[in-house]
Order: C-alpha cells, then structure tokens, then sequence
C-alpha cells in the first residue's frame, strides 16, 4: 500500500467516525429517557371551587418558586366534595400513582393521607391541631413524614364568641354548629365552653355530621331560641353546606360567625379567621423545600400570621343589626 493510499484510508475512517458522531449524537438523546417530573398530590375535603382562591395562591407561589405545572411539576388533584367518607379512597388512589408529596387541605385529609402511606412526604395546607390529632408529634419537631401549617392559634374560636357577643349583647344563649367527626371541632367546643360565664353566655351545641343533620338541627335552634349562632370550622359545614346554612340562619333571624371570609360572602354575617391563602402560599415552600431534599420530620409546622374579620352588611340589613362602630373599623372585608 502506498503512503497516499493509507493516508487516504486514514482519512475516510476519520471522515466516517465523524459522521458517525454528528450523526449518533442526537439519536443517543432521542434514546434518553424523559426527565421524571416532580408529582404533587393535592387531597382537598371541599369542593375544587370553594378553595380556587387557596389553591390559585399555592399554584402561583409555586410558580415564583420556579415550577410550572405540566412542564416542570405535574399537580394531581382529587376534591372528597365535602364528603369526609370519600377522603380514604381518594388518598390511596394517590399514592397509587406515586406521587411524590401529599398536601392536605385540612385535618380530615391529612389523617387520610397519613392512613395511606407512612412514606411519602405529606404537607398540611391547614389543621387546627396538628397536634392533638396526632398528625404530627410537636410543631416544633414533627417527625415521621408529616409537616406543613396550622390554621389556628389558641384563643381564635374565643375571639369569634367575643365577636359575636359585641355584635349582639343581648345574646344570653348561642348554638354551635359542630361536626363531631371533625376531630378539631369538639376541642375548640371545650374552648369557647370555659370562657361562655364571663361573658354571659350559655352554649347550645348541636352536632352535625352530613346533610341530613343540618334540618335537624336548626329545628331544635327554633325550638330553643339562642340569640345567635357559631359555625365551627369545618369543610363540611362551611364548605359543601354554607349557603344552606347561612340562609336556615337568616330564616331563623340568626346572626352568625364563622372561619373564613367566604362563609360570609355566602350569606352569613360575620367571620373571624386565618387567611388561607396565605398558608397556602407557604404550603407552596414546604413542598418546595422537601423536592431539594429536606426531611418532613425536620421542618417544624407553622401556625397562621395573618387573621381577617369579614362583614356581610346586606345580612345585617336583613337582620335589623347595626355593626358597632369600633368592630365595623377593624374589619378587612366588608360585603355590601
């Protein structure tokens, strides 16, 4: 072989492996699997469109975060539509689909979550007692794979019954709408029961666990005549079946309180509560920050810094009652 023949072998093996590789580069990409994006599994006890506003501050604050939903983060969401009954089987068609965190919209679903998996890290959107529901085994140290915020401070179910009782001194009896079931709500009963003498206040406490124990309800209201009524915070009560109660409440001449400013915009009178948005928006970096690693066990639960106070005057009006001037003055919404 001569020198320019093998030089020109050299070549075309050259050439060849070249082309080999401009060639093979982005068939080897194409070869790749797709990137696995992170997925969120969001369990809600009420309705997808009583909860639009928390669930739009959770999706934008994620968005800041840098996570786009079906680009960089894939939400799977499952709504029990105020059917607590339904939260099980909605937790464990999650984790059947390998999400890689849980976040829980309230204590009814957290507990779910938890029966579900002991595994997968699940993040509270709120809980009044994250504590005493032995969701978590202290905010400050939560362990096992549970954390996220609380939707309540000591003394917020108090300050509703003060509220109430300012806006109607004459109240010398008031109902409490509970729903047994909710294992928050006869705590916070046990609350308001210690402070009800010095303000002058005798409870009248009526359960309520579905649909069918609301009527019920309101007719022994009719029968007892308390002077006004307090709507536990519960998804139930004030998710699925608000604006049925706040209209039995408003046929019955009731002036009622309640947890969250759209109960009030449903109808009812006053409500003193978190801002749930907020804690969503903070929902947002407890996920981010279990993605980048961290451990559930090792982020301590929050508790709620923003609290707001809605009025609803066009019930007032309705109901004949003036809003003290001092209590008109405090409030963030006031519904026309």
């Amino acid at each position: 072989m001569t020198k320019s023949a093998a030089v020109d072998g050299i070549g075309r093996r050259a050439f060849i492996g070249v082309l080999a590789g401009i060639v093979g580069v982005p068939l080897v990409a194409e070869a790749q699997p797709p990137t696995k994006l992170p997925r969120i599994g969001f369990l809600g006890t009420p309705s997808a469109e009583y909860i639009k506003g928390p669930v739009a501050a959770f999706e934008q604050a994620l968005r800041e975060l840098g996570y786009v939903g079906g680009k960089s983060i894939v939400i799977e969401y499952r709504y029990a539509d105020g059917r607590s009954e339904r939260l099980p089987n909605l937790a464990t068609e999650l984790v059947r689909l390998r999400v890689d965190i849980l976040v829980a919209v309230g204590a009814p679903a957290a507990l779910a979550a938890k029966n579900a998996t002991s595994v997968i890290p699940i993040v509270i959107g709120n809980a009044a007692d994250p504590v005493g529901t032995r969701l978590v085994a202290s905010l400050a140290r939560p362990g096992g794979n549970i954390t996220g915020l609380s939707d309540f401070n000591l003394g917020l179910v108090t300050k509703r019954l003060e509220l109430l009782k300012q806006v109607v001194p004459t109240a010398s009896r008031v109902a409490v709408l509970l729903n047994p079931a909710n294992p928050t709500n006869l705590p916070q009963l046990k609350e308001i029961q210690t402070v009800a003498p010095a303000l002058g206040v005798t409870l009248l406490a009526l359960e309520a666990k579905g649909s069918d124990d609301i009527g019920p309800a309101f007719a022994v209201m009719k029968r007892e005549r308390p002077g006004a009524l307090l709507v536990m915070g519960d998804l139930m009560l004030f998710g699925t079946h608000q604006r049925r109660i706040a209209e039995l409440a408003l046929k019955s001449r009731l002036p009622t309180i309640w947890a969250a400013k759209e109960n009030a915009d449903a109808g009812g009178l006053m409500s003193y509560g978190t801002n749930f948005e907020d804690l969503y928006r903070r929902a947002a970096g407890y996920v981010d920050k279990i993605l980048k690693g961290a451990r559930p066990a090792d982020l301590p639960v929050e508790q709620p810094t923003k609290f707001e106070l809605a009025i609803n005057l066009k019930t007032a009006k309705a109901l004949g009652l003036t809003i003290p001037p001092s209590v008109l003055a405090r409030a963030d919404h006031v519904i026309q």
